[in-house]
């Protein structure tokens, strides 16, 4: 009876494996998987349970930090998260105390704040995204240097 039990577990930590595509319990499929050939084999039930917990938690600590690394590996910032650290131009002067201010990144425009609490950048000053704060971007003055 116990392969049967561990089969049902394998498949069904699969199917949640399948469902979710998070690498969460495919580790757990693999321990469920040598605790199944343990029964198979006629080992006790006891033994298949360390099995199946000393191999799940192996492949977890081992294979899961080098498969993340290889997934996240090609991760390339898009949209948002590829504006920080690009330069941009004022369109509308920035002023945090009245809540204004607009900038133009890639040819599309974004409504911006000075990085410094009360600060007021004119129009055309060239800037730096520093970060993205809901939907607005972040900026700090460039050295003096406005566009032409």
């Amino acid at each position: 009876m116990n392969p049967i039990v561990w089969l049902v577990i394998l498949v069904v930590l699969l199917v949640i494996e399948i469902i979710t595509l998070g690498l969460s319990t495919i580790w757990f499929a693999g321990g469920a998987l040598a605790a199944f050939i343990a029964a198979l084999l006629g080992a006790d039930l006891y033994l298949e349970i360390i099995l199946f917990l000393a191999v799940s938690l192996v492949l977890l600590l081992f294979t899961r930090p080098v498969v993340m690394r290889y997934l996240n590996a090609n991760k390339t910032a898009t949209n948002v998260d590829s504006l920080i650290g690009e330069q941009a131009i004022v369109t509308k002067p920035i002023n945090n105390l009245l809540g204004q201010g607009e900038v133009m990144v890639g040819g599309t425009p974004w409504s911006a704040r000075s990085a410094e609490e009360n600060g007021a950048i004119e129009k055309d000053a060239i800037v730096r995204v520093l970060k993205v704060d809901g939907v607005k971007l972040i900026v700090e003055r460039k050295e003096n240097v406005h566009a032409e």
